[in-house]
Parts: C-alpha cells; structure tokens; sequence
C-alpha cells in the first residue's frame, strides 16, 4: 500500500514538474491569441473610440477652416413694417404751392403744380422689403491662411495622441494577459501542492493504523491542507479578478472565457538590442514626441499668422443683387451693387504685438516640453532595460533555487517514507519548494511583464 501511494505522489509530483520543462515555441515567435485580444482591444475599447471621436471633431474643424477659402453667397430677405416712432416733416407744399400758383398766375398758364403735399413720412419703413443676394469673397486673408495650417497641424497632434493612447492599451492588455495567466499558474501550483499533501495524508493515516507513527502525523497533516485551501480560496479570487480586469479592457462580458496561450507561459523573450539603439528607436518611435512636434508647428504658425495680421490688410470683393422698395411688387425695384473692400487695422491698442508675443512664449513652452520629454524618454528606456535585465538574472537565480528545493524535497521525501525523518522535515521543506514554485513563476512572468516595459517605452509593437 506504501507502494502504491508513493507511486501516486510521483505521478503528482511529475505534475508540478511538467509545465517547467516542456518544449517551448521559438522565442521571438509572437503569440497570436495574445495579439488577437490585442487587435480586439485596440477596436473595442471605449477610451480609443473616444480618441477616434476627438479625431472627427478636429477634422471637421479643417473642413471648417478650408470653407472660408470659397465665396459666401447669401440669401437675405428682409420686410419691414412699422407703425409710430420718429418721423420725416418738412413743408415742401406750403413752400412751393405759393410759389407755383404765382408763377401760375403770372405765365397765365397752369404749368406748376399747386397741391404738393408737405414730407411727413416715418423713418423706420412701412411695407418695404429688400430681397437680395449676397457675395463675399476673400481675395487675401493671412488669418484664413494660418488658421487653415494650424488646424492641420492640431489634427497630427490627434492622431498622435490616438496612437500614443494604442500604445498605452496594447501595454496594458499584455501585461493584464500576463497577469491572468499567472493567476492561472498560481492556482495550478497550490492545487498541485495540495494533492501532495492529500497522498501524504493517505500515508500517514496507514502509519497510524499500522502503529508507525502517531496520529498527530494525521492531524498536522490536515492542517497544512487547511492552509492549503485558503491559499487556493484568495489564488481563485486573484484569478476572477485578474479575468474580470482583462475583459473590461476589451469591453466584453466580465465574465467571458479568456483563451489560454499554454506555450507563451513557458516562452522568454529574446534579448533586446543594446540600449543605445532602443533610445534611438524611442526617440524616432514615441508618438508623444510627433504629438509635441504638431502642436510646435500649430505655435510656429499662429506667431506667422500674427506677424502678419500686424503688417498686411485683408482684401474682398462682394456684391449685392435683387429687388427693393414698398411693397412686393418687383416693378422698377431691381438694383445691383458691386463692391471692393480692404481692412487694415492700423492701432488696435498694441494688442496684436501682444498677441505675437503670446505665440512666441507658447512656441518656446512646446519647445521646452519637447526637450524635457525627449530626456524623459531615454531615462525611461535606460530604467526599463537594466529592470528586464534584473528580471532575467532574478529568474535564473530562482529556477536555480526551485532544481535545488525540487532534488531536497525529494530527498526528504524518500527518507520520511524510510522513517529517517520526521513530519516537520518533511513540511518544511515542501512549504519551501512551494515558495519556490511560486517565486519561479512570478518572476517568469515578471521578465514578461518588464519586456512588455521596454516594448512599450521604445513604442515597439
């Protein structure tokens, strides 16, 4: 019976062991169910459909900025009537009715009319009506010009910030990915752990029977169980969270299965460049940078824009065509007017001055921004290098750690079932190759986490 239950402890045992050393996928092999949430995600999540929205928005803008290049025709009908207020008197009639029947009188003809009516007409207009057609045309404006550019530049600036919001997520599905799998991993552990414990119990409880050991063997025994099952209770809880997490990225169910990638949980990445060249790469890659260089070139241009609205005016032509007068009756109503303006403003409280300087101040706060980030990034490439490669001697030292707890335990394992050691031996060093378990798997998916790091700083996908 000993027999058959070391046997089975073997078995579980080779368990534990197994997922350590099965044959991995090709290092710098992508993980394509790893890369489908991502592209699911990059569709999917609000935040990035949100950027996508504030992208429409400033391109509406441009449509709005290249309109004021095109003519502006206008239908204005206007109708008046009025009733009161202040009038127009003046005695034409009592004036010149005098006059002309003298006239009258004296040419012994009736050649001058002698009932003219005085003016006594109001000044707002009563049954009048001006129906026209209106045309404006801007022949010079810098500030249609520069506002036109600026709105392009601002437009970079968006798309810049929308890839650099995609990169953000792409990082931070990976690294939930990671996390998920490495609940998964932890519970398989304790599980696994947990089973050795149960043969142990099984062995124990037939020492006792058979008079070999007394039966605190069978109680500690329980315990450490006990402890067991509340480690897996708080990995269970770890793992509904982590999946709860991951699904919330992608804007699906929260409880939706997350598909397993079993080879890229045994899968290093390969060994980065050196970190000369990932600085370079970040500086040529980062989209903060080309997000600063559109809103630089936004500035550059309203200090033009400026410059020029102090020096040079703005030129139009236009016209007006249509009817007007009382009444809508079109007869002899129909008049045309061309027009030529410029607009110059040639004091205007040193405001415009003002506002150059405004531009220049705002042109050289981009610019400093861009220098300060450019520093940013390389500091943050250079940390995120020497983390992966502190993760990486961290899990050499730990696989180093777990061969050596695994060929103990089994040693002591051997010499408990000869009765050469005793039960605290026993679980002492299998709590210690539990910790090594899962030390080893935490920092396995720490150097994966920290490669997503360095991925993620140097704007590598």
């Amino acid at each position: 019976m000993v027999t058959k239950l070391r046997i089975g402890y073997l078995l579980v045992l080779l368990l534990t062991i197994i997922p350590q050393v099965s044959p991995a996928q090709s290092a710098d092999a992508p993980s394509a169910i790893l890369n489908a949430y991502i592209q699911e995600g990059l569709q999917s999540n609000l935040a990035l459909k949100q950027e996508s929205l504030e992208i429409s928005r400033v391109t509406e803008s441009i449509t709005q900025a290249k309109a004021l290049f095109y003519p502006r025709l206008t239908f204005n009908p206007t109708y008046s009537l009025a009733a009161g207020g202040r009038r127009l008197q003046f005695p034409v009639g009592d004036l010149l009715n005098p006059v002309y029947a003298t006239l009258n009188q004296l040419a012994g003809s009736d050649r001058f009319p002698t009932n003219i009516p005085n003016v006594n007409e109001l000044l707002a207009p009563n049954n009048f009506h001006d129906t026209k057609l209106s045309v404006q045309y801007a022949v010079f404006n810098t500030d249609i010009q520069y506002n036109y550019l600026i709105q392009k530049d601002l437009l970079s600036a968006q798309e810049a910030r929308k890839r650099v919001v995609e990169n953000e997520l792409r990082y931070t599905i990976a690294t939930a990915y990671y996390q998920y799998l490495q609940t998964l991993d932890a519970f398989r552990i304790y599980d696994n752990n947990r089973a050795v414990l149960h043969e142990l119990g099984r062995l124990n409880e037939k020492l006792v029977a058979n008079n070999v050991a007394t039966k605190d063997v069978v109680t500690s025994t329980r315990y450490e169980i006990s402890k067991i099952d509340q480690q897996l209770a708080v990995a269970d809880k770890n793992r509904q969270s982590a999946k709860a997490y991951f699904n919330f990225l992608l804007n699906r169910d929260l409880t939706a299965d997350i598909q397993v990638d079993s080879l890229l949980t045994r899968t290093l990445p390969p060994a980065p460049p050196a970190l000369g060249e990932l600085q370079q790469t970040a500086l040529q890659s980062r989209q903060e940078l080309k997000q600063l260089g559109g809103s630089l070139r936004a500035s550059q241009n309203a200090i033009k824009m400026n410059e020029a609205s102090l020096k040079l005016p703005n030129v139009y032509v236009g016209g007006n065509a249509g009817f007007q007068g009382f009444g809508y009756t079109f007869s002899n109503q129909a008049y045309v007017v061309g027009q030529v303006g410029l607009s110059w403003d040639l004091f205007k409280g040193y405001e415009k001055r003002s506002k150059v300087q405004q531009a220049k101040i705002q042109t050289e706060l981009v610019q400093t921004k861009l220098t300060e980030v450019e520093k940013q990034i390389q500091l943050q490439v250079l940390q995120a290098y020497y983390e992966l490669d502190a993760a990486n001697e961290s899990l050499n030292a730990t696989q180093t750690g777990l061969a050596n707890a695994e060929q103990t335990f089994r040693l002591v394992d051997s010499k408990y079932r000869n009765g050469q050691a005793l039960l605290v031996e026993y679980l002492r060093f299998q709590n210690d190759r539990l910790t090594a378990q899962i030390q080893q798997v935490l920092t396995r998916y720490d150097v994966l986490l920290k490669r997503a790091a360095l991925d993620r700083v140097t704007a590598i996908q």
